[in-house]
């Protein structure tokens, strides 16, 4: 059975790559099952079951007579952590990266707003634990990127609101694209430990409108760095 899984995973993240950066199109349709059983080596029931996950992504759809067609890009989910991770590694887009700092400005300093007025204690000391990630990383003994991550995550979740529970995927695939550019492009090699733990300090004070401009600081450093590799790749095309 975990062969099949294995076999089944491997299928999706070949086809799914396959579908984003482009290898089929009008003039190359998708395949037909025959073709993929043999291509894969798989039985019908797994190609099936692949391209059922890969139709539940909103990059296939299977229509009577017409056979399994490539989608529109409109028509997919952008918000699936593969399909996202397939996005950015299609191409590296800073153009991307900046569309996804913008959805973290929507969301991130109203989950720290609304976790500094419903944070429980199991909350906060889940947030001190990524802060103190963060700490490590800073001395070489915990990941830098890892660390960000848990932190922001960790912040969602305080927040009390499923839905933004609901944005993990997409916080954490960006983060893991956007942390090292950003860092780079400071100097750096991790995120201020200071500026997200006054974060963490608001939050724990139940100061929600700190926590809130905090949150938006860090997001809006991000996007503003990825708007100035964004000009200066500008630049260095029309020189």
């Amino acid at each position: 059975m975990a062969r099949v899984h294995n076999l089944t995973s491997s299928i999706v993240e070949e086809l799914g790559i396959a579908i984003v950066t482009g290898q089929y199109t009008p003039e190359n349709p998708f395949p037909v099952e025959a073709s993929l059983c043999q291509q894969f080596e798989a039985s019908r029931s797994v190609l099936r079951e692949a391209v059922k996950m890969l139709t539940a992504k909103g990059l296939l759809s299977a229509r009577p007579r017409q056979g399994t067609r490539v989608e529109p890009v409109e028509s997919w989910n952008l918000l699936d952590p593969d399909v996202l991770r397939w996005l950015l590694e299609r191409k590296f887009s800073l153009d991307l990266l900046a569309d996804f700092a913008e959805i973290r400005m929507a969301v991130e300093p109203m989950a720290a707003f609304f976790a500094a007025q419903r944070a429980d204690e199991a909350a906060i000391t889940r947030i001190e634990e990524a802060l103190a990630r963060m700490e490590a990383a800073e001395d070489g003994t915990d990941d830098p990127t890892q660390s960000d991550i848990a932190f922001h995550i960790s912040i969602l979740h305080a927040s009390g609101n499923q839905f933004f529970v609901k944005f993990e995927d997409l916080v954490e695939t960006a983060l893991k694209f956007s942390i090292r550019l950003t860092n780079r492009f400071k100097g750096v090699q991790i995120g201020s430990v200071a500026e997200h733990g006054a974060v963490l300090t608001a939050i724990k004070a139940g100061d929600a409108e700190k926590a809130r401009a905090g949150m938006e600081k860090l997001v809006e450093e991000t996007l503003n760095l990825i708007n100035e590799g964004k000009a200066e790749d500008k630049l260095r095309r029309e020189q």
